[in-house]
């Protein structure tokens, strides 16, 4: 479905009070809504979820460009993995629409020459395309997970869902960089790692934290397929910060106390 621009988008609960400002989800390297199924069921009642259609996108910009194009007048914005990257770019390009931002398993930092060279390899005919390896889902998920042949089929269905075009486009997908402009980012935002992330590193997150005035660092227990390997812990995290202004002293308990490194509550069987 091609995307739409969305206007105003309004919602309100049963009792008629108004929610808040749609959620907008921008997902990785390709992954598709399904990410964040399990994370919407847990903030329902909250606000409206909405997903752009981004398979089209020929860069990093494309994709923040035809985001902004679907999303609402405000709203929060989520940006997962090779999504932080386009989610930094929507807030710098419409500081005055993004109420909020949440980067989860993200990085500032620019593609080193030796992943330039492996994104390269990967490119395959369109008929050999088999989705992605699952090797390399195993290597995204925690220990705990890795082994969980169900969580890795649904990841690896995600990209075949996408196909081989969408494949070669998001391959080609230069990501420069964007650590010196991180302060131009002035919307509150919370800034979410796996402490088991094996793809992206802590000094990775703490530089998007330190980069980004006022921004929050929480660490989770996870790899780094954060929505689908505690989606729980996740949804109580972005609810808090959603409510952050409204309730500042609770969220920041909140906030804290999910921080905390035994903090095991809302665990998904097996994480």
């Amino acid at each position: 479905m091609a995307n739409k621009p969305v206007g105003d988008v309004t919602a309100v609960r049963p009792d008629g009070t108004p929610c808040r400002a749609p959620i907008v989800f921008i997902p990785g390297f390709m992954l598709d809504r399904d990410l964040w199924t399990d994370v919407e069921r847990s903030l329902s009642g909250i606000a409206p979820t909405l997903h752009p259609d981004l398979r089209l996108a020929t860069s990093i910009d494309d994709m923040a460009q035809q985001a902004l194009k679907f999303s609402p007048e405000r709203f929060t914005l989520v940006g997962f993995s090779m999504g932080g990257y386009v989610a930094r770019e929507m807030a710098r390009l419409a500081p005055d629409r993004v109420e909020r931002l949440v980067l989860i398993a993200t990085s500032c930092r620019a593609d080193t020459p030796d992943r330039g060279r492996a994104k390269a390899a990967a490119a395959v005919e369109p008929q050999r395309f088999g989705g992605i390896a699952r090797s390399a889902i195993r290597q995204s998920l925690s220990p705990r997970n890795a082994n969980d042949a169900q969580l890795v089929e649904r990841i690896r269905q995600m990209s075949l869902r996408l196909g081989p075009d969408t494949w070669q486009r998001q391959l080609a997908f230069r990501r420069d960089g964007d650590c010196a402009k991180l302060s131009e980012i002035t919307c509150p935002t919370l800034i979410i790692t796996g402490r088991d992330d094996r793809l992206r590193s802590n000094a990775e997150a703490e530089e998007l934290r330190d980069g980004i005035t006022g921004a929050r660092l929480v660490r989770v227990p996870t790899g780094h397929m954060v929505p689908l390997e505690n989606p729980r812990i996740l949804a109580r995290i972005i609810r808090a910060f959603i409510f952050v202004s409204t309730v500042a002293g609770q969220a920041s308990h909140n906030l804290k106390r999910l921080e905390r490194p035994g903090s095991t509550r809302g665990r998904r069987k097996g994480t």
